[in-house]
């Protein structure tokens, strides 16, 4: 909202793991009016409970709601590119299972150039090279930073 001047109309490509995270963006983006567009890989899904009251939503507040396994598909036309950990806490163990069926999901250029013109890059910390690539990661695009001293704030 503080970069785009507000969140109607904007659509946000959420590109990993189907955590607590993006079930947040969920259960609010209808709600403000935004787009939201899914990319997990199979078995990584997001709760079914949060996609059918995602999908309720979005048809009650006139947005779009995607959910595909292909990356590239959920950066078409995205203003925003989101992702984050693919191995929370408590799943270490998981680790080397994770990577295998997280790869080509991690936002680099190559992901932004099907994204909208003006696109950005939000990631909530810390931040892990699979996840999203230097060159994203520190690009001019990249509001990681914004975000965390609004999270800050909020704290």
């Amino acid at each position: 909202q503080e970069h785009y001047g507000g969140l109607r109309g904007l659509t946000i490509a959420w590109i990993g793991d189907g955590n607590n995270v993006l079930q947040s963006f969920m259960t609010s983006a209808a709600k403000l009016g935004v787009h939201l567009h899914i990319a997990t890989p199979r078995g990584f899904e997001p709760d079914l409970r949060i996609t059918k009251i995602t999908e309720q939503n979005s048809k009650e507040y006139g947005t779009k709601l995607l959910l595909t396994t292909d990356p590239l598909e959920a950066a078409d036309s995205a203003d925003v590119l989101v992702t984050d950990t693919w191995i929370s806490m408590g799943q270490e163990e998981e680790k080397k299972e994770r990577l295998k069926a997280f790869q080509g999901y991690q936002i680099t250029m190559e992901t932004a150039k099907s994204a909208a013109s003006n696109w950005t890059f939000l990631h909530c910390l810390p931040r892990k090279p699979e996840e999203v690539d230097d060159e994203v990661f520190y690009s001019p695009r990249s509001l990681v930073f914004q975000e965390a001293e609004n999270r800050k704030w909020t704290i």
